[in-house]
């Protein structure tokens, strides 16, 4: 079984060796791709610098966004035969010991979301605004969508490689929250297997946050096609 953790990284210079080391702990059988968007502070020059054998490196010319390198880098897995794939930050905020859990869940289903919401809230240091937009977010979502999984924008997911092919991943279009949610729907919509599986979300103690208002926006408008997909019943 190959078996792949994709990071994208855009100035987390502060973080990506101890997440790099951290993830090599947990197991040394498991691959890692960074997808470094030309980072000013040196990101990729450290990745570089790290290097292990099971580690890849793919350095893009500028800021891209985070929906096109998650699909750069599925598409870099499915050429390479990789059959379970792990999405997550490089900021800590995604807990690396439960990579072996969310592997293990992909037995029995499609895509497994590591989720902050379900079973319980369990997200540390995030101001209660924030907490606020997230937790709406998601039940917006969750309506419009009509995909019964209670944290829609959680980035920390895995995949089987036969999933990301069967939703056309490299059709999806958007960026931040949204491709999260277009993807989940995109996964429920071919009737494929969604399961959460409880984390605790730790907010970055050090780095900036990407989020912004293109952001948010682009989630509370486009959720609405979406939504249009569903009562049309296109199966995207």
């Amino acid at each position: 079984m190959k078996r792949l953790v994709i990071l994208p990284t855009y100035n987390e210079s502060k973080n990506i060796i101890s997440v790099l080391s951290a993830i090599d702990e947990v197991d040394k059988s498991i691959d890692i791709l960074v997808i470094d968007d030309n980072s000013p502070d040196k990101t990729s020059q450290l990745v570089k610098e790290f290097a292990k054998e099971n580690l890849f490196l793919e350095v893009r010319n500028k800021k891209m966004g985070l929906g096109t390198a998650y699909i750069f880098g599925f598409e870099w897995a499915i050429a390479r035969n990789y059959q379970q794939i792990i999405q997550m930050d490089s900021d800590f905020s995604h807990d690396p010991k439960e990579i072996p859990s969310m592997f293990n869940l992909l037995d029995e289903n499609d895509l497994v979301i590591g989720s902050r919401y379900n079973g319980g809230l369990r997200v540390i240091n995030w101001p209660i605004r924030r907490l606020y937009l997230s937790y709406f977010a998601n039940f917006y979502a969750r309506v419009i969508t009509g995909v019964p999984i209670s944290d829609l924008t959680a980035g920390y997911r895995a995949w089987r490689a036969e999933t990301l092919k069967k939703i056309n991943i490299q059709e999806c279009l958007s960026q931040g929250y949204c491709f999260q949610i277009e993807t989940a729907f995109r996964t429920y919509q071919k009737n494929c297997k969604l399961v959460e599986h409880p984390i605790v979300f730790t907010d970055r103690t050090v780095g900036e946050s990407k989020m912004s208002k293109k952001i948010v926006l682009e989630t509370i408008f486009k959720v609405w096609l979406f939504g249009i997909w569903r009562i049309l019943g296109t199966k995207k």
